[in-house]
């Protein structure tokens, strides 16, 4: 069982999921739908969500285009939760 970074926030009128965690398969759309289903099955509200980690040396975000550029403006990680897939 691998265990995941997890941030909860609000985003405007919005709770949005953002997970430290990148695929090993290449299929990081499939990986963000699992850790959102999972987040959603904790009881968590999940309105949108992104993935964050690091390639080549540079915090890379991926999932919901509008929340994607929000955390590119400089969103720093402040884990607030852990899952565990």
């Amino acid at each position: 069982m691998q265990k995941v970074n997890m941030a909860h926030l609000r985003h405007g009128s919005s709770s949005v999921a953002i997970f430290d965690a990148k695929s090993t398969v290449g299929d990081n759309a499939g990986l963000l739908y699992q850790l959102t289903q999972k987040a959603i099955a904790s009881g968590l509200r999940v309105d949108s969500s992104a993935l964050v980690y690091s390639s080549g040396g540079k915090i890379r975000f991926e999932g919901d285009p509008s929340l994607v550029r929000y955390l590119a403006k400089g969103w720093y990680p402040q884990w607030t939760h852990e899952l565990s897939i």
